[in-house]
């Protein structure tokens, strides 16, 4: 018992001298700290799907004297979560290049895909709505111009994950790479059908 009470005394201790030695950006620190902190026990809550999708989402950045990661695994990160962006950016290129004006908000889209009711289960990058319909990933514009001519009673369509050769997961970064992927017709039930096939 008393090496866990000095443990903790230790802690404090270093806790307050760390406050003085590290600045202005210890309040910064702390409060990032806090917030993820606060995101773990979100996370903890959520279904295995659930997780699966927030986890693509999420790009955890460790800063300051405690931090649990080194600056490469950082840059790693940081470098996947812009390729990420960038295939989302693309894909809006994709988008506008056939007609499509696209107003874009980034906000993250876990409250998005659930005010349109898009299951998480289909989740992907990015989602956007068109005409009522929510679209979900990389959705090639030749189905969702099949989809504002069919007008099926659905919640939208869906490309689960963000496959290689998709739009906008097509640039020369992927090096001609494409793996097969469904465009999925997401019901209102929550089931889906697919809605095109891409081999």
């Amino acid at each position: 018992m008393k090496k866990l009470h000095i443990t903790v005394v230790g802690s404090i201790a270093l806790g307050t001298l760390l406050q003085v030695f590290a600045g202005p950006d210890w309040q910064a620190i702390e409060s990032a700290r806090r917030n993820h902190r606060a995101q773990v026990a979100r996370m903890e809550k959520l279904s295995a799907e659930e997780k699966c999708a927030a986890k693509r989402l999420a790009l955890p950045l460790d800063h300051g004297p405690r931090a649990q990661s080194t600056p490469d695994l950082n840059e790693k990160r940081r470098e996947s979560f812009e390729a990420e962006l960038k295939a989302c950016k693309d894909w809006v290129k994709h988008l506008e290049a056939h007609g499509f004006t696209v107003k874009t908000h980034d906000t993250g889209n876990t409250d998005v895909r659930a005010r349109l009711g898009m299951p998480i289960r289909y989740g992907s990058c990015h989602t956007a709505q068109v005409a009522g319909y929510a679209l979900e990933g990389h959705v090639p514009t030749r189905e969702v111009l099949r989809l504002l001519k069919q007008r099926p009673e659905a919640v939208g369509l869906a490309v689960p994950a963000m496959p290689r050769g998709s739009p906008g997961m097509d640039g020369p970064a992927y090096h001609g790479h494409r793996d097969p992927f469904d465009v999925l017709l997401v019901k209102r039930d929550g089931s889906a059908s697919p809605y095109q096939s891409y081999r």
